[in-house]
């Protein structure tokens, strides 16, 4: 029998979430196919994937916007096809049902609590064999690093102080998880899970977890271009970059301290395809006017035999969040059957969904594709 498994969803009432369940929605009811998402190309065994129909989506955000007026922004913005939202109306509210505040606390101590308790709730409520937590919120700012952050017993001894806040969001988002017992994916840039105590926390607990920053665009273009030049022996001089971003990432990312985050992400996938004296200068600009378009204008600068210059420039338009979409819903599929497996740490395998994996220095798409292929379909074996 299927099981059914919960996807919840940190940043649950922002474009990439409200485009993953809408999405959801629309294949339940077979009124769009699976289209970008790579589960269903998987040779996976029967029954090791929770089905479409068998995934529980629920979450927390700070906003308090309905998913069915998001809907109706994204449908305005072209992201969402026209006539979808009618149709799956009842099925967003059904799942504004299950979105829950973040809460207020003393200490974060205290809102980690409540919010595990949010996710334990969940779990309960509806018969779930597991949840998996995805952040899929704003890009956060780099995080100055804290004696804390290296010492489990130490980090939650400084969660109970009052009115100090020594995790980030995202990073006590990933606590939160790990103390409800979920598997914990982060699809953002942010520091996430990928703390020393966290990453203890998670070994102690038995937990997989997976990130980071998913790969949906230009650096996805990239993962497969650059180890083209490396094994045609071309030496890349410099590989230059510039991103035009709208709607509510273009705005978080217009911001350069929060920047900082994604392009060091960017970078550093980069660095490990082509080493680090390559010069690649990247630039995020804020276009309100693109909406949640996306352009990504890349020129490659290379060297070939008897030193002849050439160059490659490409365009990569398109829409993030649809991008992102199917991935979150892959990644949902695929960490529970890892978690159900009995799998625990960072899962490598799943570098193929990240521009900054955890657990793996593999940055080629070709090989990161393959790994994942032959994991996927281990993962019945296991169970």
């Amino acid at each position: 029998m299927p099981e059914r498994t919960g996807l919840w969803l940190v940043g649950a009432r922002g474009s990439v979430a409200t485009t993953a369940i809408s999405g959801l929605l629309a294949m339940r009811s077979g009124l769009a196919g699976p289209d970008g998402c790579v589960t269903e190309r998987l040779d996976v065994a029967p029954g090791v994937l929770p089905g479409w129909d068998e995934l529980v989506v629920g979450g927390h955000d700070l906003v308090d916007t309905p998913l069915e007026k998001k809907a109706e922004q994204l449908t305005a913005g072209g992201l969402l096809p026209a006539g979808l939202l009618p149709a799956i109306r009842d099925g967003l509210r059904a799942v504004e049902a299950d979105l829950r505040p973040v809460p207020a606390g003393r200490t974060q101590a205290e809102i980690a609590a409540r919010l595990a308790d949010d996710l334990r709730e969940f779990r309960t409520r509806h018969g779930l064999s597991a949840v998996v937590v995805i952040n899929v919120s704003s890009t956060e700012p780099p995080t100055v690093d804290a004696p804390e952050h290296h010492d489990l017993d130490a980090l939650v001894a400084a969660l109970d102080e009052p009115g100090r806040e020594v995790l980030p969001g995202s990073s006590l988002a990933a606590y939160t998880a790990v103390s409800a017992g979920c598997p914990f994916v982060d699809f953002t840039p942010s520091t996430g899970i990928r703390l020393p105590a966290l990453v203890e926390f998670a070994r102690r607990q038995g937990l997989p977890y997976a990130g980071s920053d998913g790969k949906t665009g230009e650096t996805l273009l990239r993962s497969v271009l650059a180890p083209m030049f490396a094994a045609r022996a071309l030496k890349v001089r410099s590989w230059s970059g510039t991103n035009l971003l709208g709607g509510g990432d273009g705005a978080t990312l217009a911001d350069p301290v929060k920047a900082a985050g994604k392009l060091e992400s960017k970078a550093r996938g980069l660095a490990a395809l082509l080493g680090d004296d390559v010069t690649a200068p990247l630039h995020i600009d804020h276009v309100p006017d693109l909406g949640e378009q996306k352009t990504a204008w890349d020129h490659v600068s290379f060297e070939g035999f008897l030193g002849a210059r050439m160059t490659l420039q490409f365009t990569w338009t398109g829409y993030d969040s649809a991008l992102a979409a199917p991935l979150v819903l892959d990644l949902a599929r695929l960490t529970a059957a890892a978690y159900r497996a009995g799998e625990s740490g960072p899962l490598g395998q799943l570098a193929f969904f990240f521009k900054d994996p955890v657990g793996t220095g593999e940055h080629r798409f070709a090989e990161q594709a393959r790994i994942l292929a032959e994991w996927a379909s281990s993962l019945g074996r296991q169970q």
